[in-house]
């Protein structure tokens, strides 16, 4: 997975007021921390994190953080949390957590479904359980996908995390008994139907009701 370079600036100012100004200016507030490194206040300019993200073709992103300040230092780091306005969307706050590349790191992959499972074609439904796997691994390790093949999975069959194999130096974290993915039966949507066939039935008169309801032709007279 490649590193992509996010230049930022060292920030003096903390608090409402001073995040405000740097969001007037195109800006967002950002922190670099990791273990063993003291936190480094930092602003983040939106179109080069926008950028960022655009050019990151898997869900965790990797960095080489620019941090200007006089002088130019390089910090390697991946986004661990980007918080967003719950109404506009914009972004108004990223944390960076420092990482070493001989040091393993703890990340969520998504996965990616692949083939028709027997199961769909004899009238089952193909349900995903979990979209994504936690997986630990050196930064340059860390996969873009979690490929899963369903195409032997028949009516009640399941992957679990356990059953999946990622290859190289990636160790799955999940519990091997969760299932990821399943082929439910299609019993339990025709029963309901069935059920609610019965129940209408049961409300329609009989032709003896409606034979009882109907008046005799001495009372028409």
């Amino acid at each position: 997975m490649d590193f992509i370079e996010l230049k930022t600036n060292i920030r003096t100012q903390v608090g409402n007021g001073p995040a405000r100004a740097l969001r007037r200016e195109g800006m967002i507030p950002a922190v670099l921390y990791g273990p063993g490194t003291e936190p480094v206040l930092l602003a983040v300019a939106v179109n080069d994190l926008e950028q960022v993200l655009k050019k990151s073709k898997a869900a965790q992103v990797l960095l080489n953080v620019l941090i200007q300040n006089g002088e130019t230092s390089t910090k390697s780091a991946m986004i661990k949390e980007l918080q967003t306005h719950p109404v506009s969307r914009n972004f108004i706050h990223v944390d960076l957590y420092e990482i070493a590349l001989d040091r393993k790191i703890t990340v969520k992959i998504p996965i990616a479904i692949k083939g028709i499972p027997i199961g769909v074609e004899n009238g089952g439904m193909l349900q995903i359980v979990r979209r994504e796997l936690e997986v630990s691994c050196l930064p340059f390790a860390i996969p873009e996908v979690i490929d899963i093949d369903v195409t032997d999975l028949d009516i009640g069959d399941s992957i679990h995390a356990g059953d999946i194999s990622i290859g190289g130096d990636v160790e799955l974290m999940d519990d091997d008994h969760f299932t990821v993915v399943t082929v439910l039966s299609p019993k339990v949507e025709e029963v309901e139907v069935e059920e609610l066939e019965d129940e209408e039935e049961a409300e329609e008169p009989g032709a003896e009701d409606e034979a009882a309801k109907a008046p005799d032709a001495g009372d028409a007279e």
